[in-house]
Order: C-alpha cells, then structure tokens, then sequence
C-alpha cells in the first residue's frame, strides 16, 4: 500500500476534487480509490481532512428515478411527523427531542 499525498489547503494540484466538488459539478466518484489528501491546519486540534478524487475518473450522477423520489418524499414526511400527536410539524422533528415543540413543552405554550 502507498501513502497518499498529502497537500495544504488551497495548494492541491488541477484534476483533484473533493466529494463535494464532484458533486457540484454534477459527478460522483464512481469506485475509484482516493487520490491524495488535503489537510488543514486547526489550532490546538488536529488537521481538517478531505479525501481527493481524479476528475477524469468520476461518473456523472445517478439520475432521481420516481421510485427514489417517492420513498425520499415518504423518508422526510416520516421526519417531520410527530410520534405524540401525529400531526406535521413542518419542519423536522429535533432528535434530542423525539417529538414537536409543542408535545415536548406543552406547559410553556399555554403560559405565553
């Protein structure tokens, strides 16, 4: 096994992308093994690290077929639904929670 190169932030050569600049280019990975890395410094912590991939390896993007655009429009309403009320609580339920603002503080919203 090889080590990766490693270069600075900001300082990494043409032709390397991160994930998400494959993806804003509108390209994924596509199985290729990571390239090099990039590190940025933190102070008192280690390194920020992202993994860099060839541009002229990546694929394009899978596109959104309705079955996935279903069950991802099924998987967000299941978030925003409330387990106490069952009501949408339009926007997503706070997992520290478990349930809406008003089920979890129902004290709080009758005394404003």
């Amino acid at each position: 096994m090889t080590a990766l190169p490693v270069y600075s932030w900001r300082l990494a050569p043409d032709g390397l992308a991160t994930r998400r600049q494959l993806r804003a280019a509108g390209l994924r990975p596509g199985g290729q093994d990571v390239a090099a890395q990039v590190e940025r410094p933190r102070y008192r912590r280690g390194p920020l690290v992202a993994f860099l991939y060839r541009i002229e390896l990546a694929r394009p993007v899978r596109p959104m077929t309705p079955a996935k655009a279903a069950a991802l429009t099924k998987a967000n309403a299941a978030r925003r639904t409330c387990p106490t009320c069952r009501r949408d609580a339009g926007y997503v339920i706070p997992a520290s929670l478990g349930t809406c603002v008003p089920c979890a503080y129902p004290d709080e919203q009758h005394a404003a």
